[in-house]
């Protein structure tokens, strides 16, 4: 048999490339197949890119006056939305030039920027950032995570390409602009603007364009305000690159490549100062909506009002100044050289003292600017040197003080107060809260005393226990005797023996004079004879907590705990006519839309109710009487005229009424008054409840803060005469035992009653001679 041939090796070669293309063609047929059904399952774990039809921004809160100033901002980001069409035409070309200058040409994906990349890749073995369009950020911002993976570069790919097929380039464009992280909190092209320049965008410079774009590639490396060099490197290659693409001329590229930076740290944006009344509400907020509001871009406008604020913050700032300047200067340490600490604290400005002339002392501010402050600005703290040397010494050159700015703009010597205060100014009809301070700088103590302390209200929580007493069939009249008193405590080891302020007692005594002279002991009498369940009751009414108050006869003097706010409140009832309040700080709630997603339905006082009949909806409980609260009034108004709130008088208005409040060895000053349409709080103590020193009455160290803020706002409350009720009548008696007297025998005095309760008995005791004859006109003062 004849031996085959071998096959010849071209044949050979034929075969095996034959072979070797099926393998190939098997293998890439089955990648690609595999690849296929690999995408089109990756596909089903994309998320949903009809997501981007509406995109809700995370935004802060933001707090406003009730005229719409900014009074706070809460929340991580820093976030101004803005639509495509308000953005100029050159930031758009700027961000064009840095981030992806293929935009308008690729469909989502630029394949050339992607193989420069691999190519990095292949070359370098690191990954680096690259490859990515603006589309792609666009899917990796808001659709997927910012994990760096192989998986999720493809994952970027074909949502781009669905995007690109869904959206207008313009479209695209305008969420990229809103959602890029700028550094310093900001996102978004807006909030950039404001937080590096404090302008809008039609305000930007070129340059200052070009810094922006430059952002977004690395924020914390090319940050203007921490990292300059780098930051200007960056915006000149965005000033070259949109040199390269046309999008500016040579003599624009030169202009702007020689400008220098100005990126500095803004200004909050805060129009108005009202900060504890912003952390108020934004704590309101979070029991309301919970954490997702910082995000919401919720906006809550409240009830505080520019005017009021200002004058309830100058009104406590200045008052707390008065009383460290009747207590002498601290004596800081002489510090040579240049401050290191706060600048400013409440209204006190830091300065150093530059010299010393025969007119006053030569100072600097912090800012640079030149002062000059009066020898008699000074004189407070040479008062209370020890010695004449001391006096000499209290101010040198270059020592470090602390100056504030006085009503006329002159400059005076101040210092930090230790002592502190709260102010609360109600709205008495509704409860609307007009103006709240809650201390004397906020960034220095956040601690809000005007609602989160408790405090003794004193002699402030006496008009309580009045109201009970004429409920119970008790007249402005009544007498009531002013003698030293001991009562029993079985759980104390010594009995209580109470004492009036002065230590001087009257004997038999008004209501009237016991309540305006704030005499202690008469209010302890009367609490005998209302029962403390009663005053209690009566207390809980007008808005006082039960657990707060106790249950001994040091009730009388005020020995619960209450807020400045409460006591507003509850002095509110007395200003509207008898009806009960509650205080509210949010008037409405708008979405990021300006859509009202809440409103205040406060109720609502009506005085005029019981005279017309009318029932309005939402309407306020009646908790006094109208008959019980014109007494009260006349009581309250008497304490102005004639009783412990006489500085008042110079106010010039006939409609005040209040009381002050004094506690325990002076720990704690008030005066809780009202006018026709407004009621406040003023408080003054420290908060570790040390004395405030001998002679620190709430007539001398609160009122005053009373008495300011109403000279700053009073034009806007115009005086209404007290009208009589039905059922009240006048009566001519004699001070001495409230019994009735012929109207021409002297000594007498016109006194207001219940009907019902008016004398019919005539007195026959002697006048006593120091009463007054007063007018049916005066009894109302």
């Amino acid at each position: 048999m004849p031996l085959k041939k071998p096959p010849k090796p071209k044949s050979l070669l034929k075969t095996l490339f034959k072979w070797l293309l099926l393998v190939i063609f098997t293998f890439v047929g089955t990648l690609a197949v595999a690849c296929y059904y690999f995408l089109l399952e990756l596909d089903k774990e994309l998320p949903d890119i009809s997501l981007l039809d509406n995109v809700q921004y995370q935004t802060p809160i933001s707090i406003y006056s009730r005229e719409g100033l900014l009074i706070g901002q809460f929340g991580e980001k820093r976030r101004i939305p803005i639509e495509i069409a308000d953005v100029p035409q050159r930031q758009l070309q700027a961000f064009i030039a840095a981030e992806d200058d293929r935009f308008y040409k690729h469909g989502g994906v630029d394949f050339k920027g992607l193989a420069r990349a691999a190519n990095r890749l292949i070359s370098t073995g690191q990954k680096r950032q690259g490859g990515s369009t603006i589309t792609m950020q666009v899917a990796r911002n808001f659709l997927l995570s910012n994990e760096k993976t192989y998986l999720r570069k493809l994952k970027e790919i074909m949502l781009a390409l669905k995007i690109e097929q869904r959206y207008s380039k313009d479209q695209i464009l305008e969420l990229y602009l809103n959602k890029i992280y700028m550094g310093q909190r900001a996102y978004g092209l807006a909030a950039a603007a404001q937080t590096y320049y404090g302008k809008e965008l039609n305000q930007l410079t070129l340059a200052q364009q070009a810094m922006i774009a430059g952002l977004p590639k690395a924020p914390s490396i090319y940050n203007p305000l921490t990292n300059p060099e780098r930051a200007l490197q960056r915006r000149n290659y965005v000033l070259r690159r949109m040199l390269e693409l046309g999008y500016i001329g040579q003599r624009a590229y030169d202009a702007a490549l020689s400008t220098s930076d100005d990126a500095a740290q803004q200004p909050s944006g805060i129009a108005m100062q009202a900060p504890y009344a912003a952390e108020m509400a934004r704590q309101d907020i979070m029991a309301k909506y919970g954490e997702d509001a910082y995000t919401q871009g919720l906006k809550i406008y409240t009830t505080i009002t520019q005017e009021f604020q200002l004058a309830a913050d100058r009104a406590l700032q200045a008052t707390l100044h008065e009383y460290e300047e009747r207590h002498g200067y601290r004596n800081a340490p002489h510090i040579n050289g240049q401050s290191d600490g706060d600048t400013l604290v409440g209204d006190a400005h830091r300065a150093i003292v530059t010299g010393l002339t025969d007119s006053g002392v030569a100072a600097k501010l912090h800012d640079g600017t030149n002062i000059e402050l009066a020898w008699e600005s000074v004189n407070w703290a040479k008062a209370s040197a020890k010695t004449a040397r001391e006096s000499r010494d209290i101010i040198k050159t270059n020592d470090l003080i602390w100056v504030r700015q006085l009503e006329n703009q002159s400059w005076a010597l101040t210092q930090i107060p230790t002592v502190e205060g709260a102010f609360v100014a109600l709205n008495p009809d509704d409860g609307a809260i007009l103006a709240l301070a809650g201390g004397f700088d906020f960034y220095h103590s956040k601690y809000n005393r005007a609602t989160q302390s408790k405090r003794q209200p004193g002699s402030g929580f006496k008009p309580i226990i009045y109201t009970a007493a004429l409920e119970k069939g008790y007249t402005p009249a009544s007498i009531i005797n002013d003698a030293p008193i001991v009562i029993e405590d079985p759980s104390q080891e010594n009995d209580w023996r109470p004492e009036n302020y002065n230590r001087r007692y009257l004997g038999p005594t008004s209501l009237r004079v016991a309540l305006r002279e704030s005499i202690n002991l008469v209010s302890i009498r009367l609490l005998q004879e209302v029962g403390i369940p009663r005053a209690i009751d009566t207390a809980q009414r007008f808005g006082f907590d039960k657990d707060q108050l106790p249950t001994t006869f040091s009730l009388a003097l005020g020995s619960g705990s209450a807020s400045p706010l409460k006591m507003a409140a509850a002095y509110s009832v007395f200003a509207n006519g008898g009806f009960s309040i509650q205080p509210y700080l949010i008037e409405r709630i708008e979405d990021r839309e300006n859509r009202l997603i809440y409103s205040a339905k406060p109720a609502t006082a009506c005085q005029d109710c019981a005279t017309t009949g009318e029932i309005r909806p939402n309407m306020a409980t009646r908790v006094i009487s109208e008959k019980t609260n014109f007494l009260m009034n006349s009581l309250l108004r008497d304490v102005v005229q004639r009783g412990t709130a006489t500085q008042a008088k110079q106010l010039n208005r006939a409609d005040l009424a209040g009381k002050t409040g004094t506690t325990n060895a002076q720990r704690d000053a008030w005066f809780n008054g009202f006018a026709t349409g407004i009621v406040a709080s003023a408080w003054i103590g420290f908060d570790n409840s040390a004395p405030l020193g001998h002679g620190e009455t709430g007539g001398k160290a609160a009122l005053p803060m009373w008495i300011k803020f109403m000279k700053a706002i009073q034009h806007h409350f115009p005086e209404k005469p007290l009208t009589v009720p039905e059922g009240i009548v006048q009566a001519y008696i004699n001070p001495s035992d409230g019994l009735l007297l012929p109207q021409d025998q002297k000594g007498g005095i016109w006194e207001y009653f219940a009907k019902e309760t008016a004398p019919t008995a005539m007195s026959t005791p002697k006048l006593e001679p120091e009463f007054e004859d007063f007018t049916p006109e005066e009894a109302l003062f």
